[in-house]
């Protein structure tokens, strides 16, 4: 109830609907505490779920079929009564028409006949296919007349497809989640869903400008979930439109439908040229113009060089471009020296039970000097803090920055404990991520040097500004 309240100050342009479900079993309408919260709520529309499934009625809710017919009739016209339009899912419906059809239907007419103004078919198991989808929702839209939805789960990972096979047959409104965030394997990912529905098919489902900020709501979801965005997430995700590959690279430069099944800015994603094992001249060339450097074709070669040597170490620079384009800046002799380390000590000990983990750092900015210390959950946790502790009082944007993600790959496994390892960290600040890299057979430098290029790219960054 404190949610509803707050929300009605944000003034938003987006209805919320308030949530839950049918009467309680042999309950009166009046008297069920679910609706009457909904109507609390004080939404202008409210949904409610109800049993679709005979199985559902008779396992889960212990009742019979007429009074689980009753319940969604009841519960949609008291709700009406008060005011409220109504929302009904019928909840397992695609399971429970492939078992019993016409008890199925019976459901959704109860709904109709009530005032429904919307029915959404949910498959809530998540296990029904495109085809099956298909012939269902043009089946049902044969018998009812209400406007028709579809709340699809992803467990069989088909809920993006099943929900535009029902759009194709008939359906007009769509639930779904932002990156398909959901309980099990999720719901339909309406960051899929949207771009779909309107530059695959035609639907106006939104406009142009807002269309351009769905890479930036889901990175921005993703962040309030304190959850990984997915680089591979179509459309979104930062590998949805990178090439790698020489002959990808110099086709797409010339042609991007080559590709690309689209222009990425029309989502607010955009082209990346990723650096890998493949590269050649001219992917350095590309990602170089790419990142607003110019060099002569002789320099390409001498960097093409360079990268070759470094991946033999067992540097890899997918995922950390930042690292890349220090790489190519100090090559130019383009890059700034913002500080420099004079030294480090990483401290590990055991004490009263615990391991306690301590570094110190001296580093030096023009001709000042600052000498830290701090502790840590681990001793790279513990050498990121001294860093960022010993540089925030020359360069205070650093507090906006954090770390992201940290991941550590042995590289040759058969040395056991001296295996050579690659460190790669992920940064973000409020406007961007970025990645780094460091290679070495002691984990802390690995991990210092992936530490270093984060913080230079961050204070290169907001030089740019």
């Amino acid at each position: 109830m404190e949610f509803f309240k707050r929300i009605k100050e944000e003034k938003l342009k987006a209805k919320i609907v308030a949530f839950g479900s049918t009467r309680r079993v042999k309950f009166k309408a009046e008297e069920d505490p679910s609706l009457n919260a909904l109507i609390e709520a004080g939404t202008e529309y409210v949904c409610i779920f109800g049993k679709s499934w005979d199985l559902h009625v008779k396992v889960a809710l212990k009742t019979s079929l007429e009074e689980n017919i009753r319940m969604i009739k009841d519960s949609i016209e008291f709700l009406i009564d008060h005011g409220k339009k109504v929302i009904f899912d019928a909840e397992h419906f695609f399971d429970g028409f492939k078992d019993n059809p016409e008890y199925a239907l019976k459901t959704l007419e109860a709904a109709q006949d009530s005032g429904a103004e919307c029915i959404v078919l949910c498959d809530t198991n998540g296990g029904a296919l495109p085809l099956e989808v298909k012939k269902i929702v043009e089946e049902v839209a044969g018998r009812i007349e209400t406007k028709l939805g579809i709340h699809a789960h992803n467990d069989s990972d088909c809920a993006v497809a099943n929900t535009i096979v029902a759009v194709q047959s008939g359906v007009r409104h769509v639930q779904g989640t932002i990156n398909g965030y959901g309980e099990r394997c999720g719901n339909a990912n309406l960051c899929s869903v949207i771009p779909n529905l309107k530059l695959k098919l035609g639907i106006d489902c939104i406009d142009n400008e807002n269309l351009k900020k769905l890479t930036e709501v889901s990175r921005y979801v993703s962040e309030i979930a304190n959850l990984a965005h997915s680089h591979s997430m179509p459309y979104v995700g930062d590998y949805a439109f990178s090439h790698k590959g020489g002959v990808h690279i110099s086709a797409v430069l010339r042609n991007p439908r080559t590709y690309e099944h689209i222009d990425p800015s029309l989502v607010g994603n955009k082209r990346r040229i990723v650096v890998s094992e493949l590269s050649g001249r001219s992917t350095i060339i590309a990602k170089a113009r790419e990142l607003g450097l110019d060099f002569k074709e002789e320099k390409a070669r001498e960097i093409v060089k360079m990268i070759k040597e470094l991946e033999n170490q067992g540097y890899m620079f997918e995922g950390a471009e930042a690292s890349f384009e220090l790489l190519m800046k100090k090559a130019l002799g383009e890059l700034e020296e913002f500080f420099e380390i004079e030294g480090f000590r990483v401290i590990v000990d055991y004490r009263n039970g615990k391991i306690h983990s301590e570094a110190t750092v001296k580093v030096k900015v023009n001709d000042a000097y600052e000498h830290t210390a701090s502790e840590g959950n681990g001793p790279v946790n513990a050498l990121d803090n001294a860093l960022r502790k010993a540089l925030e009082k020359f360069y205070p944007k650093l507090r906006e920055m954090k770390l992201s993600d940290y991941k550590v790959r042995v590289l040759n496994e058969d040395r056991g404990t001296a295996a050579k390892v690659r460190v790669l960290i992920e940064s973000s600040d409020s406007t961007a991520r970025w990645g780094t890299v460091g290679v070495s057979e002691n984990i802390i430098e690995a991990s210092f040097i992936a530490l270093i290029d984060s913080i230079i790219y961050k204070l290169m960054k907001d030089q740019k500004r």
